[in-house]
C-alpha cells in the first residue's frame, strides 16, 4: 500500500481550512492529518504528526506566517506551500516567503464560487505532490545569503566584465517551481555588460513586475518586466509578464520582444517552450539556452529545437534543483549540452558566450 502524502493545513479561516481539507482529502494519494488556526498551534501539531507538506497562510493571529516560516526553515525545514492572495501586496509577501524557503505558492480558493473549483483542486494537488518531492535546505535561503552578501555579490558583478558587448547574442532562460530564487542566484553573478537575457518563469499576473523590480535592485544588470515590441538590448534582462507569452522577433537588424495571449502551452502562459522555439527560429547559434528548476516538461522540446538550430544549452543539475522536473525532461529529450550545479552556471555561460563570440 502506497503511503499517502500527509498535509497540515494552517489558516486562521475555518472556512478555508474546511475547503482545503475537502479538496486535499478528495485526492487518493494525500490526506490532511491536522489543521491549525495559527502558527503556535501548528508548531505542536508538526511535532505530533510530522507532516510531509505544510500549507501556510500569511496573515494570522499570534504570529505572522512569514515569521513562522523563517523560524521553521531554520529549525525544522520542511516543504511549505504558501496559500496567499494574488495581489500586489500578496506578490511581495509571497516572493519573500520563497526567499525564506517556501517551495511554492497558490492563490486562496474563492469559497463563494463553485465554478472553477475542479481546476483549483487539480492545481493544489499537483503543487502538494511537487512539494512532497522537493529538496528543502537546512536553513532558509534568506539566511544562507544575507542582504549584505547579496549587495557585495552585485558590486562584484558590476566590476566584472564579459569583455565584449553583443547585440546578436541572447541568453534564454526558463524556470518554474523554485525558479524565483534560482533566477536570482543566476543573475546576481552576471556582469553588467552581458548580452540580453530573456526569461520565462511560470508566474501569475501581479507577480512578474514585482519580481523584476526586486531583481533589478539586486543585480548589476537592468531587470524589467518585458513590454511588447521593445528592442532587446545588451545589459538588460526581460521577464515574461504573467499571463502573456514572450517571444523574440526580428525588425531589420534588431531583435525585439513580442508578447501575446495565445493559448497556454503545456498548460502555461507564459510558456518556456514558446520562448525557446522563437529563439530556435530566429536566433539560432547566437543563442544560449538555460533551463532551471521546475515542475513538469515545459521547455524540454523548445530546448531541443534550440540545440538543433545551433544554440548551446545548459540544464541545472538535480542536486541543486528544488524540483528536477523541467531539467530532467530537457535532458531526456537530448537537447542539453551541459548539466551543472546552479552556482557554476553563471561563469560557464559567460565562458560559453566568449567562446562563441570568438568563433563568429
Amino acid at each position: 500500500m502506497i503511503k499517502k502524502i500527509s498535509v497540515l493545513v494552517v489558516d486562521d479561516s475555518a472556512l478555508i481550512r474546511k475547503l482545503l481539507t475537502e479538496i486535499i482529502n478528495s485526492q487518493g494519494d494525500m490526506q490532511v492529518v491536522a489543521v491549525a488556526p495559527d502558527p503556535l498551534v501548528a508548531r505542536e501539531l508538526i511535532k505530533q504528526h510530522n507532516p510531509d507538506v505544510l500549507t501556510l497562510d500569511v496573515e494570522m493571529p499570534r504570529m505572522d506566517g512569514l515569521d513562522f516560516l523563517e523560524r521553521l526553515m531554520r529549525l525544522r525545514p520542511m516543504p511549505v506551500l504558501m496559500v496567499s492572495s494574488l495581489t500586489e501586496r500578496g506578490s511581495e509577501v509571497t516572493l519573500r516567503a520563497l526567499e525564506l524557503g517556501a517551495v511554492d505558492y497558490i492563490a486562496k480558493p474563492k469559497v463563494n464560487i463553485a465554478s472553477g473549483l475542479q481546476g483549483y483542486s487539480e492545481l493544489i494537488a499537483e503543487k502538494i505532490r511537487a512539494c512532497a518531492q522537493a529538496r528543502v535546505h537546512s536553513r532558509g535561503r534568506a539566511q544562507d545569503v544575507s542582504a549584505a552578501g547579496l549587495r557585495a555579490k552585485s558590486v562584484a558583478a558590476t566590476r566584472k566584465r564579459v569583455g565584449y558587448s553583443s547585440t546578436e547574442k541572447i541568453v534564454f532562460v526558463g524556470a518554474s517551481t523554485g525558479g524565483t530564487e534560482a533566477i536570482k542566484d543566476f543573475l546576481i553573478d552576471l556582469p553588467a555588460d552581458m548580452p540580453a537575457i530573456m526569461i520565462t518563469q511560470h508566474m501569475p499576473e501581479n507577480f512578474t513586475r514585482t519580481f523584476a523590480e526586486r531583481l533589478n535592485k539586486l543585480c548589476a544588470l537592468h531587470v524589467k518586466e518585458a513590454v511588447d515590441n521593445e528592442r532587446v538590448l545588451p545589459g538588460y534582462v526581460y521577464i515574461a509578464p504573467g499571463s502573456q507569452h514572450l517571444e523574440v522577433k526580428r525588425s531589420g537588424a534588431n531583435y525585439m520582444t513580442r508578447l501575446h495571449s495565445g493559448p497556454p502551452v503545456n498548460r502555461h502562459r507564459p510558456s518556456v517552450d514558446v520562448l525557446f522555439n522563437s529563439a530556435a527560429q530566429l536566433v539560432g547559434n547566437n543563442a544560449v539556452g538555460v533551463i532551471l528548476t521546475g515542475m513538469g516538461k515545459d521547455g524540454a522540446l523548445g530546448m531541443l529545437e534550440m540545440q538543433r538550430a545551433g544554440a548551446y544549452t545548459f540544464a541545472q543539475n538535480e542536486a541543486s534543483c528544488v524540483i528536477f522536473g523541467m531539467p530532467k525532461e530537457a535532458i531526456a529529450q537530448g537537447g542539453v549540452n551541459e548539466i551543472l550545479p546552479l552556482m557554476q552556471l553563471p561563469a560557464r555561460v559567460i565562458e560559453c558566450l566568449g567562446q562563441r563570440t570568438n568563433r563568429v
